[in-house]
Parts: C-alpha cells; sequence; structure tokens
C-alpha cells in the first residue's frame, strides 16, 4: 500500500538541516503562496496599508493625492490654453522658429498632466487602500446567479476599500485632473487645420504667371534655389546638368508663414536633355527650350524629392524608394512604385531668360493628393 502511494507522489524532496524539506527552485520562499498572504506572510504590505488603516496617516495621503490631482489639472489646463491660446501669436506655433517654445509648453505641460496623475494614483493605491488576501478561484466561463451576486458584492467591497466612496475629496480631484485630459484630444483635432479641398492641385507657378501675365510679359522667370538668380538660357547650356529653380518672387510676394509650404509645393528640377535624345510628348512640343525641360522634384508616389539624376541613362531617380523616371521621355516612369509620370512646367524664353508660361497641368505630388 504504501509503495503505491509512493509511486503515486513521486520522489520525496530533499531535505535539508533540521530535517525541513528544502525549498524547490521556482516556489516562494518559506512556504508563500503565490496569491494572496496570511499571518505568516514574509512580505508585508505597503507602510500604512493594511486590513485597517491609520486615519491620521490616510488623511496626510489623502491631502497629498489631491493636491497632485490639483497639479495635474492645472497642467492640463496650461497645456490647453496655451495650444489654443498664446500658440497664436506672430504666425502661429507652426513656424521654424517657434517650433522649440511650442515643443517645450506642449511636451512639458502635458508630461507634467501624467506623471502627477500617476504619482497621486500610486500614493493611493499603497497608502490608502486596504490589503487583504485575495483568493481567485477557477470556475466554470458561465457564471451563476450566486456568482453574479457574489460580483457585486465584492465589487461594492472593493470600492469601499479604496476608498473612492468615503472620501469625496480624492473622488473630486480625481474627476477634476481627468477631465482636461478627456478633452485634450478634442481640442488636438485642431492641429489638423482646414481640409485642402483643391489647394493641392496647384501651386505658387500659377500665381506668379498671372501676375506676370497683367504686367505684360510671357511668363514668370525661373530662379535658382538657393540665390534667387534669374537663369539665363546661356547660362544653361551644358548637356546633363541638372539645377533646382523656384517661380521668381516666392519669398517676397507671400506671407512668412506660406513660404515653406509654397516652396515644398512649387520646387521644379530643371534638366538639359541632349537634343537628339530627347523625345516630348505629343501636344507639349514647344514646352522645352531646345531641351531644357522642367519637371516637379516631388515624387509621384509618397512626395519625396526626386534629386538624383544620371546624366548616362537621363534617369530622375527618387531615393526613398527607388522610382525612376525617363527624362527624355515626358518623365514617364520607368521603375518603381511611382503610379504617374512626374508633372512637367511649360518653358519659353523671354528677354534670354527661361520663364515659365503656366501651372504644371497635372496635380503635382503623390496621386492621392488629387483627392484634396
Amino acid at each position: 500500500m504504501s509503495d503505491e502511494t509512493n509511486e503515486t507522489a513521486g520522489p520525496a524532496r530533499p531535505h535539508g538541516e533540521g530535517g525541513k524539506p528544502e525549498r524547490v527552485i521556482g516556489t516562494p520562499a518559506g512556504g508563500q503562496p503565490l496569491l494572496g498572504g496570511g499571518a505568516e506572510d514574509e512580505y508585508p504590505a505597503p507602510a500604512g496599508a493594511g486590513e485597517e488603516l491609520d486615519e491620521k496617516s490616510a488623511k496626510n495621503a489623502e491631502r497629498a493625492v489631491a493636491a497632485f490631482f490639483l497639479l495635474s489639472f492645472v497642467a492640463s489646463v496650461v497645456f490647453i490654453a496655451y495650444f489654443i491660446g498664446w500658440s497664436g501669436r506672430n504666425g502661429g506655433m507652426h513656424g521654424v522658429l517657434r517650433a522649440r517654445e511650442s515643443n517645450f509648453w506642449l511636451g512639458g505641460m502635458m508630461a507634467l498632466s501624467f506623471l502627477a496623475m500617476a504619482v497621486g494614483v500610486t500614493i493611493w493605491v499603497r497608502r490608502l487602500m486596504t490589503s487583504r488576501p485575495i483568493v481567485q478561484e477557477r470556475h466554470e466561463f458561465v457564471a451563476t446567479e450566486e456568482v453574479r451576486a457574489g460580483f457585486a458584492q465584492d465589487f461594492m467591497e472593493g470600492a469601499a476599500d479604496s476608498g473612492i466612496t468615503k472620501r469625496p475629496l480624492l473622488r473630486r480631484t480625481l474627476l477634476l485632473a481627468a477631465a482636461p485630459l478627456g478633452l485634450a484630444p478634442l481640442v488636438l483635432l485642431r492641429d489638423l487645420g482646414p481640409l485642402p479641398e483643391k489647394r493641392l492641385r496647384s501651386t505658387f507657378w500659377a500665381d506668379a504667371v498671372e501676375k506676370a501675365h497683367k504686367q505684360g510679359k510671357k511668363g514668370v522667370r525661373l530662379v535658382v534655389d538657393g540665390t534667387n538668380r534669374p537663369l539665363k538660357v546661356s547660362d544653361f547650356s551644358t548637356p546633363g546638368a541638372m539645377i533646382t529653380v523656384l517661380p521668381e518672387g516666392i519669398e517676397h510676394d507671400l506671407p512668412e508663414t506660406e513660404v515653406l509650404t509654397q516652396t515644398a509645393k512649387a520646387v521644379t528640377i530643371l534638366i538639359n536633355v541632349p537634343a537628339d535624345q530627347f523625345k516630348p510628348a505629343k501636344g507639349r512640343e514647344n514646352w522645352h527650350v531646345n531641351g531644357i525641360v522642367a519637371y516637379s522634384k516631388i515624387c509621384t508616389h509618397v512626395g519625396c524629392p526626386a534629386a538624383l539624376y544620371e546624366q548616362t541613362t537621363h534617369h530622375i531617380l527618387c531615393p526613398c524608394h527607388q522610382s525612376t523616371f525617363d527624362a527624355t521621355d515626358a518623365a514617364k516612369v520607368v521603375f518603381g512604385p511611382a503610379a504617374r509620370p512626374l508633372p512637367q512646367l511649360p518653358l519659353a524664353v523671354e528677354d534670354g531668360y527661361l520663364v515659365a508660361t503656366s501651372d504644371y497641368h497635372e496635380p503635382i505630388g503623390p496621386s492621392f493628393w488629387e483627392r484634396g
């Protein structure tokens, strides 16, 4: 009989000094249960916690928690106030010069709000919630009426143990601190700005050409990006050359807050393709000047700058996803994920200078921009 019992129970555990069984690796020391606790618990509850709380210490902890919740509320209010009000000064917080200031205030206030809330909740749990052994029994997933009633009772007891019903100061300051945090995502929707509508379908080239036409000119002059120097045909007569150009006046005719946006849309690459290899598209025979052709620098895949040019193959390359366009054949896609050619800018000559006679005839950038 004893042999069968030993075979079922398995081999006996080794004994240490005094005849006591040695602790098996992976089990708590001293026979400590994995869940819950008891009188022999070697890991007591945090100071100030237990089945009964010291009311004097609890009051001090309650004031500390309320102070952190109030600090969280103030930080959230400052975040919202800065975002709505102060960020509107001097052209808004989206300018390059104000990015550091806005990041400091918005990021700092939101971090302070979350940190104060976390510290307050931590003190609440460690100093104000009672610590009782909890045993969770495992049963069938379908709960009986008795189990549901027991859950409701346990929930109410847990709420009472947490102090949220007994201590109105904590409850009110917690709700006060959480309210602005709930409103913050709604306020941040303002940062998305207005719908683009059809503004992505045109560039500053259109306004500049219209202004030039009103002055009796054929078109707007092309200026070199970085120097703003108007470009003559004789300055760009070497086959295989490439340069980045912009419409003349873009830095002077626009508000400071719009210069960067409009420049990013209007940026254009000018390429001198050998005349014997150039194949102008149908209807665009007059859009080039002796093989000098202009294409949008914005890749039609996801909007990266297509800024690389291979002189031997006359291919325009986008370094982001390797979309490749043929500069000799209307910038058609020859490789990569781009779905359509780079838009072409019509060119002409006026008083020896290269000019654009109109805006791009198709939307620039990725195809999804057309849905604006």
